[in-house]
C-alpha cells in the first residue's frame, strides 16, 4: 500500500514538473509546429503507454512528422468535434479508453488533443486534470503565436503599402505608375495575369496596360462577367476555385481575384487571375484590396499605422502602455504641465505564484491587476508594464498628496479583490518646478522608494525623499 502511494506521489510530481517545464517552453515558443512538438513529447515522457493524435483543420501548417488528424465534420470522430465545438473535454469509454481534450486559448479552441490507452483501463483523476491543464497550456501557447504571425504580417503589409505609396508618389507618369502597380502586384501575388478595367457609359473597357490575356477573347469574358457579378454594384470578388465560371473560362483559370475602385475622374476595377486553384487566400484578398482602393488608400494607411503604433506602445499580456511610452509622456508632462507623480509597483512575493499555480494563473493575476489599475485612473493618466512583475503609473498634474491616495486606493483594492491573492508594494516619486530634474531622476527616486516598501515587509508605500 505504501509502495502504490509512494509511486502515485511520484507520478504525480513528475506530472507537476513538466507541466511547469512544458508551460514555460512553450509561452518563449512563437513556432506552432514547436509548440505541438513539444505536447506530444511531454505525452510521451510522461505516459508512455500511451498513443497520442493531434486533431487539427487542414488550414493548420505543422511539422509533417507530428501525428496529426484532420479536424473535418464528415471525417472526424464525433467524440473530437464534440471537444472542439463546445471546447469542452470529453472521455470515450472503451475497451481501450481516449481522452479528447480542447486545445483552448482564450479567444478560440485550434484543435483537440486524442490520448488513448493501450491497456484495457479507466483514466485516472490526475492523469485526466494533467492532460485538461497540458491541452489549456498549448492551446494558449498557439494563440499567442498566432496573435504574433498575425501582428507581424500587418506589420510586414503595412510596410508593404508605405513602400508602394511612397514610390507611387514619386512616379511623374501615368504609365511609369501603372507599369511600377503591374509588376509589384505580379510579384506580391504570383498572378498570371492582371487586367485594369473602367468603367464608360456603365460599360467594362480594357484597359491597354493590361496582360495580353485580357486583349483576347477569353479574357475580355471575364471582364464581362467580373462586371455582371459584381462591377457594376461596386462590389469586389473573391474565387479561391473557379468551378463556378461559365464555359471554358472555369478550365482556363484556376483562381482569381476582383477589386472595385473609384475617384473623382475614374471608377473600375482590377482583376488578378492565378493559373491554379487556391493561390490566392482570404488574406492576401484583403491586402489586395487596399492596394487597389487608391482613393481610400490614405485612409487605410492611417488606420494600419495606428494598429501598428499599438502594438509598438502595448504591453501585449496586460495591454498597459509600454516602458517606452510611459519615458516620453512623462517628458512631454515635465515640458508642458505644472507637476506630476510617478508610482512604481511591485506585485509582493509573484514567484510563489508562479511557483504555486502556474505561469498561466501568474499571467492572469497580471492582468487582473492592470484592469485594476485602469479602473482607478483618469483617462489623462498614463499606466505601463514596466518590467515583468513591476507596473508603473504616472499622474499628470497631480501633486504628491493626491498621488499617495491614488497610490493607497490601487494597494487597497488589489489586496481584496485579485484571485489568487496578491499585494504591491509602491514606490512615489513627484516633480515640481522647483525640483523638476529629469524623467531618470525620477525613476530613480522611486525606485529607492520602491525599494524601502519590499524591505521594509511589504503591501506597503514609501514615499522618495
Amino acid at each position: 500500500m505504501v509502495h502504490k502511494q509512494k509511486n502515485a506521489q511520484t507520478l504525480e510530481e513528475m506530472m507537476f514538473r513538466e507541466l511547469f517545464r512544458v508551460t514555460d517552453k512553450c509561452h518563449s515558443s512563437m513556432d506552432t509546429s514547436l509548440v505541438l512538438a513539444e505536447i506530444i513529447d511531454t505525452l510521451k515522457r510522461v505516459f508512455p503507454e500511451n498513443d497520442y493524435f493531434l486533431i487539427l483543420a487542414n488550414d493548420e501548417e505543422v511539422d509533417e512528422e507530428l501525428p496529426v488528424k484532420s479536424l473535418e465534420f464528415g471525417t472526424a470522430h464525433q467524440i473530437a468535434i464534440t471537444a472542439y465545438v463546445n471546447a469542452t473535454l470529453e472521455i470515450e469509454l472503451a475497451d481501450y479508453p481516449s481522452i479528447y481534450a480542447p486545445l483552448k486559448g482564450k479567444q478560440g479552441v485550434y484543435g483537440v488533443l486524442q490520448v488513448t490507452s493501450r491497456l484495457q483501463s479507466v483514466f485516472e483523476d490526475v492523469q485526466i486534470d494533467f492532460i485538461r491543464l497540458l491541452a489549456n497550456t498549448v492551446g494558449n501557447a498557439m494563440e499567442n503565436a498566432k496573435l504574433y504571425q498575425q501582428s507581424q504580417k500587418l506589420i510586414e503589409d503595412l510596410r508593404l503599402i508605405d513602400e508602394m505609396a511612397q514610390a507611387l508618389n514619386s512616379i511623374s507618369s501615368y504609365k511609369g505608375a501603372i507599369r511600377y502597380l503591374h509588376r509589384q502586384i505580379t510579384q506580391i501575388f504570383e498572378s498570371s495575369a492582371i487586367g485594369y478595367v473602367i468603367l464608360m457609359e456603365e460599360r467594362p473597357i480594357i484597359l491597354q496596360e493590361s496582360s495580353s490575356f485580357f486583349k483576347r477573347k477569353l479574357g475580355k469574358c471575364l471582364a464581362h462577367y467580373v462586371y455582371e457579378q459584381a462591377g457594376h454594384n461596386g462590389e469586389s470578388l473573391f474565387m479561391g476555385k473557379t468551378e463556378n465560371l461559365p464555359g471554358k473560362l472555369e478550365s482556363s483559370i484556376g483562381s482569381l481575384m476582383a477589386v472595385y475602385f473609384h475617384n473623382q475622374s475614374w471608377e473600375g476595377f482590377v482583376i488578378i487571375v492565378g493559373a491554379e486553384p487556391y493561390m490566392f487566400t482570404f488574406e492576401k484578398f484583403r491586402l489586395f484590396q487596399t492596394l487597389v482602393q487608391r482613393s481610400s488608400l490614405s485612409v487605410t494607411n492611417v488606420f494600419l499605422r495606428e494598429q501598428l503604433e499599438k502594438m509598438v506602445i502595448t504591453d501585449q499580456l496586460t495591454q498597459l502602455f509600454s516602458r517606452g511610452y510611459l519615458d516620453k509622456r512623462i517628458k512631454t508632462s515635465m515640458e508642458n504641465d505644472r507637476e506630476g507623480t510617478f508610482i512604481l509597483i511591485d506585485l509582493d512575493d509573484f514567484k510563489n505564484v508562479n511557483d504555486t499555480y502556474g505561469h498561466q494563473a501568474g499571467d492572469k493575476v497580471l492582468i487582473q491587476v492592470a484592469e485594476l489599475i485602469q479602473a482607478n485612473l483618469r483617462a489623462s493618466d498614463t499606466a505601463a508594464r514596466w518590467g515583468g512583475e513591476e507596473l508603473a503609473v504616472y499622474l499628470p498634474d497631480i501633486s504628491l498628496e493626491n498621488g499617495i491616495a491614488v497610490a493607497e486606493r490601487l494597494r487597497k483594492h488589489i489586496s481584496e479583490q485579485t484571485n489568487p491573492k496578491v499585494t504591491i508594494s509602491c514606490g512615489i516619486a513627484s516633480w515640481e518646478p522647483s525640483q523638476l530634474g529629469n524623467v531618470s531622476d525620477l525613476f530613480r527616486r522611486a525606485d529607492a522608494a520602491l525599494y524601502e516598501a519590499k524591505n521594509s515587509g511589504k503591501n506597503q508605500i514609501k514615499i522618495s525623499s
